[in-house]
């Protein structure tokens, strides 16, 4: 499987600080018994566009099995990675937002406020994930079985 996983981040872009959350989906991936053959890594600024262009790049030229994306989920003016996944998929799939905030929100009442949602273009699942990687560590667990399924229906078993 071929995974690709994108930081947005204008500070962690411009190495004003250390991206933390893309090696936290690959430590949830590992301890969750995901093989993974490759990881794909980009750290990019909150720019609707660029976001847009290497989401299609990844599905459509690099033909990853799944894109994971971390932060730019709030209510922030810079923060547009649901507009931009939503610009690129041609099948929304809001129930991996809606669980990762019904279930996170007894934990952190300020859950509701992220935007995440995920689809599906061509063969590629595109998951948005949020930017904390302590929030990483309690969401991608809960969706990890719905994207071992969506990815088995994508690939045609």
């Amino acid at each position: 499987m071929k995974v690709a996983r994108l930081t947005l981040s204008d500070r962690a872009s411009a190495g004003v600080y250390k991206d933390l959350s893309g090696p936290e989906i690959e430590r949830v991936f590992a301890d969750s018994g995901v093989e993974v053959a490759e990881w794909v890594r980009h750290v990019i600024p909150d720019e609707q566009t660029g976001i847009e262009s290497l989401l299609r790049e990844l599905a459509d030229v690099e033909a990853c099995d799944l894109i994971l994306t971390t932060g730019g989920t709030g209510p922030s003016p810079r923060d547009v990675t649901p507009e931009a996944t939503k610009a690129v998929l041609e099948r929304e799939l809001p129930g991996f937002g809606e669980i990762m905030r019904v279930q996170t929100f007894p934990l952190v009442p300020t859950a509701i406020l992220s935007r995440s949602t995920a689809g599906t273009r061509g063969k590629t699942l595109i998951v948005n994930l949020p930017g904390n990687p302590k929030a990483i560590g309690e969401c991608l667990p809960l969706v990890i079985p719905a994207i071992r399924e969506a990815l088995r229906h994508l690939q045609g078993e």
